[in-house]
């Protein structure tokens, strides 16, 4: 129950990672809102959850909507007179049009950016002001993507790196009134947007290069968001903590080496 007595705002926490952050947060005794468009859905899983003794509610979320991130904000503190946790999980990527520099649309390039930077500039600033005066923890899902350079998506790479900066930013600048900031960057998850969006050839290539052989779990993602969010990590701000089972840990060659079962 390491977060009992705390509230929490997760986003886009409908499926994959979001969902088992929500999960896992209401587990550890959270007070958790569901920020998500289709409300109806939410509220469903919600009930659910509820059932098994957590205490998740739902607020209306719209990642286009610049006023919307405020509003939900507002609407917990009006509720629950304290914010406790952020995660500003919302991302997007689009990669079917989002390849290399060289043959990547500048609107693609410039969509990208805005709406992944936008989610999580915006939520961070609203749950500032929330926070000023008790103190709180922001956390950022970002991706293993902002630390090593893919051969697509440059889109959807700067956006994340340029998470890694803000995470920094927000742990300096908001220090001085308790509010921890640290970002989680998830290598390859076992979730539906995974599935819809990669080939299995390329999956297959990924896991060549990750120490530990598989996909994450999105429960082993919401861990480390717990971790962050939790007073153990009380001390623990500006972090970005890659939790990619050691993709791009070993050389250039380990997956082939591996596959050819070749030692030195």
């Amino acid at each position: 129950m390491n977060l009992e007595n705390k509230t929490a705002l997760v986003t886009a926490s409908t499926r994959g990672i979001g969902l088992a952050i929500v999960e896992r947060f209401a587990r550890e005794g959270a007070t958790v809102y569901m920020a998500a468009r289709r409300l109806e859905y939410a509220q469903s899983l919600a009930y659910e959850m509820n059932k098994h003794g957590g205490h998740v509610k739902v607020v209306y979320f719209d990642a286009g909507d610049d006023a919307c991130y405020q509003t939900m904000v507002d609407t917990v503190m009006k509720q629950e007179g304290h914010l406790d946790i952020l995660v500003n999980n919302f991302g997007t990527s689009n990669p079917r049009e989002d390849r290399t520099m060289a043959d990547t649309d500048w609107q693609v390039f410039r969509d990208t950016l805005d709406v992944d930077l936008k989610s999580v500039f915006l939520g961070t600033k609203a749950a500032i002001q929330a926070m000023k005066s008790t103190g709180g923890s922001i956390v950022n899902i970002s991706s293993v993507a902002a630390v090593t350079p893919d051969i697509s998506q440059v889109a959807y790479g700067t956006a994340k790196a340029a998470i890694g900066q803000m995470t920094k930013l927000t742990a300096v600048q908001a220090g001085q009134y308790n509010i921890r900031c640290n970002a989680v960057l998830p290598g390859m998850t076992a979730t539906d947007a995974v599935k819809d969006n990669l080939s299995d050839t390329f999956r297959e290539i990924f896991l060549k290069q990750t120490v530990l052989g598989r996909m994450a779990k999105p429960e082993e993602i919401a861990a480390a968001a717990a971790y962050f969010a939790s007073d153990d990590a009380a001390f623990v701000t500006g972090q970005i903590l890659e939790v990619a089972g050691g993709f791009g840990l070993a050389t250039p060659v380990y997956g082939d080496l591996m596959a050819a079962g070749t030692k030195r």
